[in-house]
């Protein structure tokens, strides 16, 4: 493959095989329709708008679609865009697949999962453990595939697992720093937090939300999971309403869609562990894109601010 999409500067000219993510209609003010298109390859991801898009592009230019494209970067209003020159559908005669355009976590799933059996293997409480195991077994092929989210954070292939991993050894460090969290809680909150995203999200590609997802949410539907593995288990003690509670309350703040605010003490550190590893993430793919000594396009999900990268950064 050539370089990604992103490693590209302002002003040079581009002929690249890119992964529709998205296509949406639009209406220009002159009355004509357009195609603002979503293009991503193993760099992320840029937009692109196709003008004067007839009924036979809105067709063929669908999310999912390899196409072989040329043209300019451009900087429109902070953010990097594709000004189209030609844009085609690529042909099965071109040896390209949609496997090469998709990012990735950057660890492998056999190690993903041998780290996330370890720390299940460390809880002690018995109904905490399996009731942890039980949700990662029922689910474990689409949560090593899924992403995290839609956009934001973590929005690529294994995202999600990648997400649990970082937050796991996250908690490991500050529950060696306060011992008086409850190590097990805590790490089966990381575990079953976004667990719900498997039925909430469509998969890692072209990522949408399922009709589950918009009417229950990843929450909602987690917290019908662990009630259900209790069930199955027979388990009955106060473990699954605490857990059910660090699911219910992991976004921490009810504007920011949190049915509760945290109201234990491993709920709080929850909220904060798996806030920082998102935003970290939005950081670090944010400043990827720009050079020491220049600024970040605005990152909405951070107050739609700019960041910038010191001269003396690597």
């Amino acid at each position: 493959m050539t370089r990604g999409v992103l490693h590209y500067d302002v002003g040079d000219q581009v002929e690249l095989y890119l992964l529709i993510k998205s296509s949406t209609k639009g209406i220009a003010s002159n009355g004509k329709p357009f195609l603002t298109l979503i293009l991503q390859d193993k760099s992320g991801d840029i937009e692109a708008k196709l003008w004067d898009a007839s009924d036979e592009d809105v067709k063929v230019f669908q999310a999912q679609t390899i196409v072989k494209v040329s043209g300019d970067l451009q900087n429109y209003r902070g953010r990097q865009q594709l000004k189209l020159r030609q844009i085609r559908p690529a042909n099965s005669q071109e040896g390209v697949q949609i496997s090469d355009f998709l990012e990735t976590a950057p660890i492998t799933k056999d190690e993903i999962t041998s780290k996330i059996t370890q720390y299940i293997f460390e809880m002690k409480n018995p109904n905490i453990q399996r009731i942890t195991r039980h949700l990662m077994k029922k689910h474990q092929s689409e949560f090593l595939e899924f992403p995290a989210a839609t956009k934001n954070h973590h929005e690529f292939v294994s995202g999600l697992a990648y997400h649990v991993v970082s937050m796991l050894d996250l908690a490991q460090a500050i529950a060696a720093l306060y011992p008086s969290l409850d190590k097990d809680l805590l790490y089966a909150g990381v575990i079953l937090h976004d667990l719900g995203k498997v039925m909430e999200l469509s998969g890692p590609i072209s990522t949408s939300y399922t009709v589950e997802g918009n009417l229950l949410g990843h929450i909602t539907i987690m917290v019908n999971e662990i009630g259900k593995a209790a069930e199955e288990l027979n388990i009955h003690g106060e473990e699954v309403m605490v857990l059910q509670h660090l699911v219910l309350s992991h976004h921490g703040k009810l504007e920011w869609g949190s049915p509760k605010v945290p109201m234990i003490k491993e709920a709080e550190i929850l909220h904060y562990i798996d806030n920082l590893d998102a935003k970290m993430n939005m950081l670090d793919r944010a400043l990827e894109r720009v050079k020491p000594g220049e600024f970040s396009e605005r990152v909405f999900a951070l107050e739609n601010r700019s960041f910038y990268k010191p001269v003396f950064h690597k």
